[in-house]
């Protein structure tokens, strides 16, 4: 079950000391905190994250920013190395205070809530990442081809434009990684827009 399926009180039961259940673990803040099995730790997306995890942390983040700028903060921002992903990113939160929930991890379930009924936390950030990776992988697509014609500057902005208006399968996102056009697409994104073809 999922901790946006759970109750408050029984996420926080679940969550607070979880850390302890971590194998080949070392959590070096344990030592420096008075109250450490009160604290869960949450990743929240990795080196090989796709678009919607990368945007979905950023929101999280930003809610729980202002538990991590006060004096005796709820909220830790961490990162962990890890063999097989390179590092996993997310934070510390301090689950109990005095033994009552702390408002940092209320804010923090109802997020997982959230999530739970629809999966996307902002769908403009969102929106904007899928458009900005399609733009970088329409660049690398068009490797082999763009040398064939006379490209003006910005060219990856107009040919998506294109494929929006008229071949919407060549942006399509992938994997999570935005759209990624084949040759034949640019091609005919290029001719269509009147780019000049290089005399050989």
């Amino acid at each position: 079950m999922s901790v946006g399926e759970m109750t408050l009180e029984d996420a926080a039961k679940q969550l607070a000391g979880n850390w302890q259940r971590f194998e080949s673990f070392a959590w070096f803040r344990e030592s420096e905190i008075a109250d450490p099995d009160n604290w869960a730790i949450i990743y929240t997306h990795n080196r090989d994250s796709g678009l919607l995890d990368q945007s979905n942390a950023d929101a999280v983040a930003e809610a729980l920013k202002a538990f991590s700028e006060t004096d005796d903060a709820d909220v830790v921002f961490e990162s962990h190395d890890q063999w097989a992903v390179g590092h996993v990113d997310g934070f510390s939160i301090r689950v109990y205070r005095n033994g009552e929930i702390t408002k940092a991890f209320k804010t923090y379930h109802d997020l997982m809530e959230q999530m739970d009924g629809y999966p996307i936390l902002d769908e403009e950030d969102y929106s904007n990442r899928e458009y900005e990776a399609t733009l970088e992988n329409i660049s690398d697509a068009a490797w082999r081809v763009k040398h064939e014609y006379e490209l003006p500057e910005g060219w990856e902005s107009q040919v998506f434009s294109w494929f929006w208006d008229h071949r919407q399968s060549a942006v399509e996102n992938r994997d999570d990684q935005g759209g990624y056009p084949e040759e034949d697409d640019l091609r005919a994104a290029f001719d269509a827009l009147g780019y000049e073809r290089v005399e050989e």
